[in-house]
């Protein structure tokens, strides 16, 4: 495989942004099945704000950040970096420096399959960062002619492609088309404005599976499976 380069992706829209600032993401995993990405890339460093923005995406190799380094100073405000190192685990391609470039240019965050380091030295950076875990062995700058830039990559066993929306908090990254987003949010936005009112039932002492239909369609169930 040769290095390659794709086109930098457009950013979010000021109204979607709008609305992704005010949904709860977990709502999304009531609509969709794709996209989630394993949960063992979890939050590293917590700057205080959700992820929100589209995929910039990376592939290095195991050992060698090149096209890291190289993409982090073309990457926009609004863009989160979307990092496949190829299967690596071991190799932290992700530090203080290269963070930093992240964070001149406006990044929205950053989500590594992989390894990262320098996490406090980032946490002063204010960038939030999700990765697989920590490392002190860092990637070099050995030229290989591989990986690329805004290509499609897979990051925890989720595919994406440049553009794509990437939404990550406390509960995990997730990432969706755009347009499938855009079909979605009012959705998921009209079922967060029910919550309040629904968790007010319990609390009245309601049941859960009353109010929701569940226990109708459990007895349901069972009466089909009752012999005549």
């Amino acid at each position: 495989m040769f290095f390659q380069t794709g086109t930098v992706p457009p950013v979010l829209s000021s109204e979607l942004r709008g609305k992704l600032e005010l949904l709860s993401f977990p709502t999304l995993g009531h609509y969709l099945e794709e996209g989630f990405v394993e949960p063992e890339v979890h939050r590293i460093v917590d700057s205080g704000r959700r992820t929100i923005g589209t995929a910039f995406t990376v592939r290095t190799t195991a050992t060698d950040s090149t096209a890291l380094h190289h993409a982090a100073g073309f990457i926009e405000a609004g863009h989160v970096l979307v990092l496949d190192t190829g299967g690596d685990r071991r190799h932290a391609p992700l530090g203080e420096v290269v963070a930093a470039q992240l964070a001149v240019r406006g990044a929205a965050g950053a989500v590594v399959d992989g390894v990262v380091t320098d996490t406090d030295e980032i946490a002063k950076l204010g960038m939030t960062v999700h990765a697989r875990g920590t490392s002190m062995l860092t990637t070099k700058l050995h030229g290989i002619d591989a990986g690329g830039v805004n290509l499609p990559v897979t990051c925890g066993g989720a595919v994406v492609q440049p553009g794509d929306v990437v939404l990550a908090d406390a509960n995990g990254v997730l990432v969706v088309p755009l347009e499938t987003l855009e079909r979605i949010v009012d959705i998921a936005l009209a079922d967060d404005a029910e919550e309040p009112e629904l968790v007010d039932d319990l609390r009245a002492g309601k049941r859960l599976g009353d109010v929701t239909g569940a226990s109708a369609t459990a007895a349901a169930l069972l009466a089909s499976d009752t012999p005549q």
